[in-house]
């Protein structure tokens, strides 16, 4: 991995550092503890089971099933796999020909391996593609085993599941991600101060991808990684402004934090940028327990007549209001 960062600079500039740095072995894998150590376990001793990895996007899913297959194969790794995602075409016709050839064919690998189907983002198969999987999967388990990436394990037809171990991945704690940037921002000798490094976090909210996707581009238009840089260019409403907005409303001047909402709904973001960063703020807001309670509880009210499709400026200044009540109820007593 440190390799690759001494190349040339116009061909480290092309490549994505998410492509550059990925792992390519199981136990260099950040985050999820113990579903790589299982992993480590199964390259170690060769006998893979059918499984599917499912978990939030840029949490290292498809990554393990790589680095796993290529621990298990080594040089045989372009005979022995196959791969398929949602760009390629994998309706019932790809199962019953593509999978079933690949299943039936002849190749040569080391003792007690067996061929790898890595089916990613597999809950965008359609059921009936699920449904022709079931039976290839039993009748070729002697000679290949089946692996399937998915955000929401629920979306796989339940005997696919019952025919597979699951192995569950969460996002990644902001310590992880920060570990992981570091090596990165001194492999790239990127310039950076901490605040840039929390905005990135902040951000990312436990994905890596989207993480080291933000510090380069950040790198990329500015040069240097700092707290105003990351939020011009991850166009997300800033964090600060929307704490100050919510100090408004717990100090009752509710005409300042209308004004700053409508500073920010003009300057473009959609109201589910503006909501979701506002919920993050409350979560982490040092107030009241029951207050925070109540402003948590009308928030995800919001949120839903949002996601229902009615994301007016007229929603977000009743939310206001309502966290305005909330606080008024809240002392009374």
């Amino acid at each position: 991995m440190a390799s690759s960062s001494g190349s040339s600079s116009s061909s480290s500039y092309d490549m994505p550092w998410v492509e550059k740095y990925r792992p390519s072995k199981v136990a260099d894998i950040v985050g999820n503890e113990e579903a790589v150590s299982r992993l480590q376990v199964i390259a170690r001793d060769g006998n893979m089971p059918n499984f599917i990895l499912s978990g939030p996007p840029g949490t290292g899913k498809t990554t393990s099933i790589l680095a796993l297959a290529h621990e298990l194969l080594g040089p045989n790794y372009k005979d022995g796999v196959l791969e398929l995602n949602a760009s390629d075409e994998r309706g019932i016709d790809v199962v019953r020909n593509k999978i079933k050839m690949f299943a039936q064919k002849k190749v040569t690998l080391p003792p007690g391996r067996h061929k790898v189907v890595i089916l990613d983002e597999a809950d965008s198969m359609t059921t009936g593609a699920q449904q022709a999987l079931r039976r290839t999967m039993e009748i070729y388990s002697n000679t290949t085993r089946f692996a399937l990436a998915c955000n929401t394990s629920s979306k796989i037809i339940e005997p696919i599941q019952s025919r597979c171990a699951i192995v569950r991945f969460s996002r990644l704690t902001d310590q992880e991600i920060l570990g992981r940037l570091m090596v990165v921002l001194q492999a790239e000798k990127v310039p950076y101060v901490p605040e840039g490094l929390e905005a990135i976090i902040f951000t990312a909210d436990g994905d890596m991808r989207q993480a080291l996707n933000n510090l380069q581009a950040t790198y990329s238009g500015f040069r240097f990684v700092n707290q105003d840089n990351v939020f011009k260019v991850c166009d997300q409403p800033h964090p600060l402004h929307v704490k100050n907005m919510v100090r408004n409303v717990l100090e009752g001047k509710f005409d300042d934090a209308c004004a700053a909402l409508k500073q920010l709904y003009d300057m473009g973001y959609s109201p589910t940028d503006i909501i979701t960063t506002l919920f993050r703020i409350i979560k982490n807001y040092d107030m009241a327990e029951y207050l925070k309670l109540e402003f948590m509880k009308e928030t995800g009210f919001a949120h839903m007549r949002i996601c229902d499709g009615v994301g007016s400026y007229l929603q977000l200044c009743g939310l206001l209001a309502k966290l305005s009540i909330a606080r008024e109820t809240a002392k009374a007593p």
